[in-house]
């Protein structure tokens, strides 16, 4: 959430970085608020300042041959009407105050000087590639073909248990799954230096809010019926909230942290070309990495934790590019954001893989993350930062349709054999 003071006093500069954004958020209602806000504490400064010189001019009197003169007890009673006045000018005030929450909720994040200014993802940056895509002698099938031949992948089995956008993994596609899941969460742990976690799956609409996905996008989550209960979009959501209405140590950061869920998203009217296939599910695992920086060290924690992402797609050998997302493609919440996109043979395309996001204290400002510098008592809000490391659905897409042979077999990465039992090949 922004800053109240700051859209206060820069509310031109919001209203540039929403265009900027492609955001339609009308600040007509703040511009409202605010002009009766300031004409309220102007009136009460001015009959604050009346009543000063009234409390005064008893004073005076109380003191002298005055003290029961009719005009004393009369300037004694206008000063309680002015003290009533100021009293519910006052009141007036804060009733308007709470009516800024909503529409500070409604306002995304500002954009990072890092991030360039576009209208669509057309305007997305390139910053780097990892490897070449591979050249085969033969047309690659698509992962929805290849699962359902080697009997690894069954969507028509999902959908008869529970509608579209769901799946089954069987044997060794099930395995794949597993094996994705631990070898990441190895990795993040013994080499990148993170604190696997395990959270809960269900969480509170405080710590959506917390995160952005409340109020914005509760339609493209899951409710409990009955109950202030949701199920969560991203292990983002509960890891992140962790740290909420905390006060860490200056010597603590950066906290990192490493958590493997299910996570569930309706993403209602969201098709299009992934129609087909495990790319765009209602429930799907992912490892999700998530860091409570510094505020003068968060550009540096976001280039780290892209660089850990972008350390599992080498070691499984997967070629990829770093896009820097442009204003117009920017997420709710971020400040800056990198995608790492995967290639995928069968679209002869990108395909993101992850998103890797500094979130600056918009998120600390909502969920109230702080940290105290040492030798000081005043606190001060720490910045987020989060990224998939990786999505496990997409991966396995990834691998799938990688190492596919002309057989319709499916080699396993080297870095993953350890975790299949030793299996070179699925076929």
């Amino acid at each position: 959430m922004l800053e109240l003071s700051y859209v206060r006093d820069h509310l031109a500069e919001v209203e540039t970085m929403l265009a900027d954004r492609g955001a339609k958020v009308d600040l007509t209602r703040f511009r409202e608020l605010d002009q009766r806000r300031r004409a309220l504490i102007l009136q009460g400064d001015q009959l604050k300042q009346e009543r000063n010189l009234a409390s005064e001019e008893v004073a005076r009197r109380k003191r002298g041959p005055e003290r029961d003169a009719p005009e004393t007890a009369a300037l004694i009673a206008q000063n309680r009407a002015l003290g009533e006045k100021i009293t519910a000018l006052d009141a007036e005030s804060k009733a308007i105050e709470s009516e800024f929450e909503p529409i500070l909720l409604s306002l995304p994040n500002r954009p990072s000087p890092a991030t360039p200014v576009g209208r669509s993802a057309d305007d997305n940056q390139e910053v780097r590639r990892w490897g070449q895509a591979r050249t085969f002698d033969f047309t690659p099938q698509p992962h929805w073909d290849l699962g359902a031949k080697l009997g690894i992948l069954d969507l028509d089995a999902a959908a008869r248990i529970s509608g579209a956008r769901f799946a089954v993994y069987r044997g060794a596609g099930a395995r794949l799954e597993r094996a994705l899941a631990n070898f990441m969460l190895d990795r993040h742990t013994a080499a990148h230096g993170y604190t696997e976690v395990l959270p809960p799956s269900l969480v509170n609409s405080q710590s959506l809010r917390g995160t952005g996905q409340l109020p914005k996008f509760a339609a493209d989550l899951f409710k409990c019926e009955g109950a202030d209960l949701w199920l969560i979009p991203t292990a983002e959501v509960p890891l992140t909230n962790l740290y909420a209405d905390q006060v860490l140590d200056e010597a603590a950061l950066p906290v990192c942290v490493v958590g493997y869920t299910p996570c569930f998203r309706s993403e209602a009217g969201a098709y299009g070309r992934d129609v087909r296939g495990i790319m765009r599910q209602h429930q799907f695992q992912k490892v999700e990495l998530v860091k409570i920086a510094h505020p003068e060290q968060s550009a540096a924690d976001h280039e780290k934790l892209t660089r850990d992402a972008e350390a599992i797609l080498q070691e499984l050998e997967l070629p990829y590019r770093v896009m820097n997302l442009c204003t117009g493609d920017l997420g709710f919440s971020a400040s800056q954001t990198y995608d790492l996109e995967v290639w995928l043979p069968s679209q002869n395309a990108f395909r993101e893989i992850s998103s890797c996001s500094n979130f600056s204290d918009f998120q600390a400002r909502r969920a109230n993350i702080r940290f105290r510098r040492q030798g000081r008592n005043k606190t001060e809000l720490a910045h987020t930062i989060n990224g998939s490391g990786l999505a496990i659905g997409r991966t396995w897409i990834a691998v799938v349709e990688n190492y596919q042979q002309a057989d319709g077999s499916v080699v396993i990465p080297e870095a993953l054999r350890p975790y299949m039992g030793g299996l070179e090949r699925i076929q």
